[in-house]
């Protein structure tokens, strides 16, 4: 999939207005659950500052916020970033990539990215800039559509995604081609172990995930060492790693 970032941000431009409503739809109810299951696993704590990757319309980051956290949003998309500053005034939004965040090493308290990271052009950079902006002994949550490992789940499944999906986007969204682009992203995402192996790869420890819905998103989460010898070994893993072309 061509994934470029400037035509991914026009996309989600075109949707931003709509975007919580047809997902809501698409989920069948699901998504506000989903939220709360990554809202646990983050366990933000007052005082903590929690970065919130792939923000959106700031629904998130909002419901992070709650708990007292100072939360910083990020999206690529200017229509998300607008979008989400008219909703929560309150909160913080930047724009930017995820592959180049704009903040210093040791920043954050936690790092989260929900239903964003397969959207982003080379994913294992993005998690190492993740890594990177990341306290020691902080957490990553990573919430993301996943594969059912279930057979007969992951037919229905698939089914919907070519059958019933279209039919609900075309009577709500105000840009179908961009859901078109959704299920087409969803099946060519790699499964539970692949992203478990790619959140090791750039240093996180403790990497577990479960599935919610069946299978249909699973939750990862991971942690920053802090012990120094490991944050060593693990920056130069990354600093001999090819860039990706």
């Amino acid at each position: 999939m061509n994934k470029r970032p400037e035509q991914v941000a026009g996309m989600f431009d075109g949707v931003a207005r709509g975007y919580d409503r047809t997902n809501n739809l698409l989920s069948m109810g699901n998504a506000p659950l989903w939220r709360i299951a990554t809202v646990k696993a983050v366990e933000p704590q007052p005082g903590q500052r929690i970065l919130d990757l792939a923000a959106g319309t700031g629904t998130s980051s909002a419901a992070l916020a709650r708990t007292g956290a100072t939360v910083v949003g990020v999206d690529i998309s200017p229509g998300m970033i607008a979008e989400a500053r008219e909703r929560h005034p309150q909160l913080e939004f930047v724009e930017a990539n995820a592959e180049k965040l704009p903040f210093g090493d040791d920043e954050f308290d936690a790092v989260t990215i929900s239903f964003g990271l397969r959207n982003v052009e080379h994913p294992r950079t993005a998690l190492a800039e993740m890594f990177r902006v990341m306290k020691p002994g902080g957490r990553l949550v990573v919430c993301e559509f996943s594969r059912p490992p279930i057979a007969p789940v992951r037919a229905g499944y698939h089914a919907y995604l070519r059958w019933v999906m279209p039919r609900v986007v075309g009577a709500t969204s105000t840009n179908p081609d961009a859901y078109g682009y959704l299920r087409e992203s969803i099946e060519q995402w790699p499964d539970q172990a692949t992203l478990s192996q790619w959140i090791r790869g750039v240093g996180f420890t403790r990497v577990a995930h479960r599935n919610l819905t069946a299978g249909v998103v699973a939750l990862h989460r991971g942690h920053k060492p802090q012990d120094q010898t490991i944050l060593a070994a693990a920056k130069r893993r990354r600093q001999r790693r090819p860039r990706p072309e």
